[in-house]
């Protein structure tokens, strides 16, 4: 190895420890940018010359250092498993935010609930039992049922309300996650030319990943490693993007959640030839409320209505009213939309038990035994207020459930962010040690060529006489 070959060597460690300060200076600015991995120099010994030749030989040294390659740190496993527990947080956390948005239509516990109503109603039967001689207690009873259809009326209301908010909601998100499908495809084509040409795309590639743990939040994506550093997205099993061509979403389905079937439900399809795509995510909690939650507390609530109409008809045609006739329905209609009350006037309350008082001049009776058995109607343990508390409090339970869930699924989604975060995250105390290290490095390649400096010029100036 000649001398001028050391100083080869002396200037690639300059030039390598200058490039990893370059490189550390870049993971310091960056500390606090969103998806930003942090970057590292692969530093590779220039080994000797492996090939004999006939009049020279290689001492084997080596000839300095190579610093061409910049790597990303990034764990494929974890970045993965931040995709799977991304995803089933967002989906939780929609879920939880649906039922405790039901909890809210039904106003339980509280004074404007369904359970108070139907105390007022009964409270207001009784009354008319104590006193069935007057009207007043009578029309008092019709107003508490009206303001109790007009309580079911509003939970049902909001329910739809609720529904009509998480489908318009659904269909932002999927048009957000084509706009982002589009993106990433066009990342994917820039870090592929920049791949096949050699050039960094480390930037390009953070970029990426930020938006695929988005559609990760979104519908649930996963990925799988392509050529010359593409990824393709995938969801429910379909290539939502696949190298540099992205794939469109919709939604299909009804707009109403009257219409409804076993066959026939909001979901999320291709555009292209409207395959059904199993979604995660957030689009998987909102396909959730759509389909089960939501239509399940509705079709609740409609038994519910339709039960308590043919409690109080069934009571009430057993009954007399004040004009001795017997008693005729008192609500209609077979769903909490459709509820309302059909009697007006008071004397129509059939609050008796028998119809006239004998013998001569038949008169209505006025003793309240019909009024007495449909304020006891509470009671029954398989009447409509049994039936709504075990509903209340099954409700109850279930938010409670997702919300547990979604607390421990936020703890995991946590810890693994921490891994990530430890792997591809900036750590300032270890990018001062590096530069420190670098920089120490930088500064014996300088002092080594100093020194190559000084031999030579003691074997060019100071050794022997010439001209003599």
């Amino acid at each position: 190895m000649s001398t001028f070959s050391s100083l080869n060597a002396a200037t690639t460690a300059l030039w390598a420890q200058r490039r990893a300060l370059d490189v550390t200076g870049q993971n310091i600015a960056n500390v606090n940018t969103e998806g930003y991995s942090r970057q590292r120099v692969d530093l590779q010994a220039i080994g000797g010359s492996a090939v004999p030749a006939f009049y020279s030989t290689s001492p084997g040294i080596g000839a300095g250092v190579s610093a061409d390659d910049v790597q990303r740190i990034r764990d494929a496993f974890l970045e993965g498993r931040g995709h799977t527990e991304h995803a089933n947080g967002a989906r939780l956390l929609v879920e939880a935010e649906a039922l405790e948005q039901v909890q809210t239509a039904f106003r339980e516990p509280g004074d404007t609930g369904i359970q108070s109503l139907l105390t007022e109603m009964w409270d207001g039967w009784e009354d008319v039992a104590n006193q069935p001689d007057t009207d007043a207690a009578r029309a008092q009873v019709i107003q508490r049922m009206e303001t109790l259809v007009g309580g079911i009326q509003f939970s049902n209301a909001s329910l739809e309300a609720q529904w009509d908010q998480t489908r318009d909601n659904l269909n932002v998100l999927v048009k957000d996650v084509n706009a982002a499908a589009e993106t990433v495809a066009e990342l994917n084509k820039a870090i592929r030319v920049a791949t096949q040409a050699g050039l960094p795309a480390n930037d390009l590639s953070d970029k990426r990943d930020v938006l695929i743990m988005k559609l990760a939040d979104q519908v649930g994506a996963t990925v799988r490693p392509g050529q010359y550093g593409t990824l393709d997205v995938v969801v429910g099993g379909m290539a939502l993007v696949s190298g540099s061509s992205a794939s469109r979403l919709a939604v299909a389905g009804p707009t109403d959640p009257d219409l409804i079937t076993a066959t026939d439900k909001p979901r999320i399809v291709t555009e292209s030839g409207g395959y059904p795509v199993a979604a995660s995510g957030t689009g998987g909690g909102q396909l959730s409320a759509l389909n089960t939650i939501i239509p399940g507390y509705r079709k609740q609530l409609d038994d519910l209505a339709n039960k308590l109409a043919g409690t109080l008809n069934t009571q009430q045609a057993l009954g007399w009213d004040r004009y001795g006739n017997q008693g005729t329905p008192l609500l209609s209609g077979t769903t909490a939309a459709t509820l309302s009350v059909v009697v007006t006037d008071p004397k129509a309350i059939a609050a008796s038990s028998v119809g006239t008082v004998p013998p001569a001049a038949p008169e209505p009776s006025l003793d309240g035994g019909n009024a007495d058995v449909m304020s006891q109607l509470r009671q029954d343990p398989l009447g409509t207020d049994a039936d709504y508390r075990k509903m209340i409090v099954e409700l109850g339970v279930q938010a409670a459930v997702a919300i547990r869930n979604q607390d421990i699924q936020a703890v995991i989604s946590t810890q693994v962010d921490a891994a990530r975060e430890s792997v591809a995250g900036v750590n300032l105390d270890e990018e001062m040690t590096n530069m420190l290290s670098f920089q120490h490095a930088y500064s014996a390649a300088s002092r080594m060529i100093t020194a190559i400096d000084q031999t030579l010029d003691t074997l060019i100036n100071r050794t022997g006489l010439v001209g003599r």
